[in-house]
């Protein structure tokens, strides 16, 4: 067999024994984590071990090999390169799949239905975590945050919810790691008084302008009027100041909107 045909045929061989995952190589193995490793044309060192609390696995001729911390994708080289330069397998060609998933920790807080800490036992995603947490209640943010540690520093990233679930939105549906914390706020408010039929507050949806907030409040009443609408909003001081709105203006958090009665 030519050396070019063995590339070609292994290079089948990892398509067709690659997980449904496998382009997900942010995943990093770690304690509890089951594994199973496979070298082509060696089926005596078909391998499946459970990483330690030290980080490491026991495989075949070369002994202990630390993977906790790294992806498969490292793993699977780390142990192609060991079994190549101890002389055991020229050119090997190691597949590795994570079978079970037990070291992946993480929290979901805030407004959910079961707020807590959770043990990943798959590759998991941020719409994944917020199911396992049982969704996020009414009057939860459409945009959470992802709270993530990275040499000692915390990252805060955030996500907006409505976008994962639309064309385009899976690059934003990123992997959760070990860790990981989602917090999910409440949602921001706004409040509309004056001649509506339903003055009150209200959940302040997104890109939600002055027409889409009188709309929520059932509407202008008999004695109102759409001219010269108010909106009380603080500035950057937390000074309130009062503007005049139009109906196409976009309406912020906090916004207090005061509909006028008609002079006539």
């Amino acid at each position: 067999m030519t050396k070019l045909w063995r590339s070609v045929l292994m290079m089948c061989v990892l398509l067709l024994a690659a997980p449904a995952w496998s382009a997900d190589n942010d995943y990093r193995m770690g304690t509890g984590d089951v594994l199973r490793i496979t070298v082509y044309g060696q089926p005596d060192l078909t391998t499946e071990a459970r990483v330690g609390e030290s980080g490491n696995i026991t495989f075949p001729l070369i002994g202990e090999v630390k993977l906790a911390g790294t992806t498969p994708a490292q793993g699977e080289t780390e142990i192609a390169q060991r079994l190549s330069k101890g002389g055991f397998i020229n050119e090997p060609f190691v597949t590795l799949n994570v079978v079970q998933y037990r070291s992946q920790q993480i929290s979901v807080l805030g407004r959910v239905n079961r707020p807590g800490k959770f043990t990943l036992e798959k590759v998991s995603r941020i719409s994944d975590a917020l199911a396992l947490a049982g969704g996020i209640v009414p009057d939860g943010s459409d945009v959470v945050t992802l709270v993530r540690t990275r040499d000692g520093k915390p990252e805060y990233r955030e996500i907006d919810v409505i976008a994962l679930f639309k064309p385009g939105g899976e690059a934003s549906n990123e992997l959760v790691q070990d860790g990981d914390i989602i917090n999910v706020a409440r949602q921001p408010m706004f409040y509309i008084y004056g001649e509506v039929n339903r003055p009150g507050a209200f959940r302040l949806e997104q890109d939600m302008n002055v027409v889409q907030a009188l709309s929520m409040g059932g509407g202008v009443n008999a004695r109102g009027t759409q001219r010269g609408i108010r909106i009380l909003r603080r500035d950057g001081n937390g000074a309130m100041q009062e503007l005049e709105a139009k109906l196409a203006d976009m309406v912020k958090k906090d916004d207090v909107i005061y509909v006028k009665e008609s002079l006539f």
